[in-house]
């Protein structure tokens, strides 16, 4: 999906790690919210609360995830899934455009 119709967007951005992610809330007409990011390089922890998806629009990223040893290497148009109350890391080189949906 390209493009999300008929939805609220939060006018304060979400700003981590010293400016370096930054993302908007996208409230959708169920209820349901995502967030629209960018992150510029560097490496970054997250601490999730809900199962998320996190889906790559642009650039490319490494991701270390839950019970993980092995780094993966993602690149536009891919996507993984988080549970909820766990931790995962990313490593930034260039830039990351991502759309993170929360279930």
């Amino acid at each position: 999906m390209s493009q999300f119709d008929n939805v609220s967007v939060v006018k304060k951005a979400n700003v981590y790690f010293d400016g370096k992610v930054s993302s908007r809330t996208v409230i959708m007409s169920d209820g349901s919210s995502k967030t629209l990011g960018f992150m510029q390089p560097g490496e970054f922890e997250f601490a999730t609360t809900k199962k998320e998806l996190m889906e790559l629009n642009g650039g490319e990223w490494q991701v270390l995830l839950p019970g993980e040893s092995e780094w993966q290497t993602m690149t536009a148009g891919q996507s993984f899934n988080v549970d909820a109350n766990v931790t995962f890391q990313v490593k930034v080189t260039d830039f990351a455009d991502y759309c993170c949906s929360y279930t």
